[in-house]
């Protein structure tokens, strides 16, 4: 049979289009994801298609240096140690008022176990629909590397209308390989329920104002995510002892150890705890915390940064 002579038309593309094509697709692919077991953390960067950024860790914070959350603080070491072991853990919602200590515990926690293969990798929420990547990233690292990855996520909370937080269900809880062995998720939050519960939503369950034939699935719907972390931990706001406990305790870290002299220090044993304050602080930590709004961990490290660099410039102002 003769071939056909029919010429062949080749069709291309303007090289704008080509361009503007070539943006777009690299916009909704995700780069492939590397870990090194030897980085200690790293932070999830630039967006959907963004990359792991290794983070340059400071070890400075211990889990000695964290006051007034025993309870919460020895529950997330057991849970960890449990992970590292290999042994069933769980992921771990810690909810509760600002600034008592959540996101300090992970980095204490960070600084005591990275010798036993803890590693930390921080996510915004904005971009939880990476996670799976994450995992799959995770799960290809090689057994022999001794590594155990904390997904670690502040401040997480969901709007009505966001829905990235069905890829946080997946992972917790939802899909056929959501069990891990080398991945739990740790989340801290100011909100138990990290998606909203609407008054509006009981009012119309109560008068039959609802469209839905179910309303009562939208509250499951609003409380299933927070039910799939399996350890819940809750930080309260703490009393006055407490909180200057923490600012003796920050005061007498300073490499000036401005709390030495007899002046500056009552102590009725040499036991930490029975150490107080002299009035001048003392009297200066409860006006900064009046000033803040409540006492917490943070407005007491945040008032000894204060008083130690106030104290060093007016030394350093006033030599004699």
């Amino acid at each position: 049979m003769p071939q056909s002579t029919k010429p062949v038309t080749n069709y291309a593309l303007p090289d704008h289009l080509l361009d503007l094509l070539g943006q777009y697709l690299q916009e909704q692919v995700t780069p492939t994801i590397e870990i090194d077991p030897a980085q200690l953390a790293y932070r999830w960067v630039g967006g959907h298609n963004g990359h792991l950024e290794p983070l340059a860790v400071n070890l400075f914070l211990s889990l000695d240096d964290l006051h007034g959350i025993d309870t919460q603080k020895a529950k997330l070491v057991q849970n960890t140690r449990q992970f590292l072991k290999g042994y069933p853990a769980n992921h771990v919602l810690m909810t509760g008022t600002r600034g008592a200590g959540k996101s300090s515990l992970i980095r204490a926690l960070l600084q005591a176990y990275h010798s036993e293969g803890l590693r930390i990798i921080e996510i915004a929420r904005d971009d939880l629909r990476v996670l799976d990547k994450i995992r799959a990233a995770i799960n290809a690292l090689p057994t022999e590397c001794g590594c155990h990855y904390v997904v670690y996520c502040d401040d997480l909370a969901f709007n009505g209308q966001d829905e990235s937080y069905r890829t946080l269900k997946s992972v917790l809880d939802g899909s056929l390989d959501s069990e891990q062995d080398k991945l739990l998720v740790y989340a801290t939050s100011n909100r138990r329920h990290l998606l909203p519960q609407l008054m509006k939503d009981n009012v119309n369950i109560y008068n039959g104002q609802t469209d839905e034939v179910n309303p009562y699935e939208t509250i499951d719907e609003t409380v299933s995510l927070s039910d799939r972390f399996g350890l819940w931990l809750s930080f309260h706001p703490m009393d006055q002892n407490t909180y200057l406990h923490i600012v003796y305790h920050y005061l007498s870290l300073s490499p000036n150890r401005h709390l030495d002299s007899a002046n500056d220090v009552k102590e009725s044993n040499n036991e930490e705890k029975n150490k107080t304050l002299p009035d001048n602080i003392r009297a200066a930590a409860l006006r900064w915390a009046s000033e803040r709004g409540g006492r917490s961990g943070r407005v007491a490290y945040q008032f000894s940064r204060h008083w130690i660099g106030q104290t060093r410039l007016t030394a350093e102002d006033n030599p004699s």
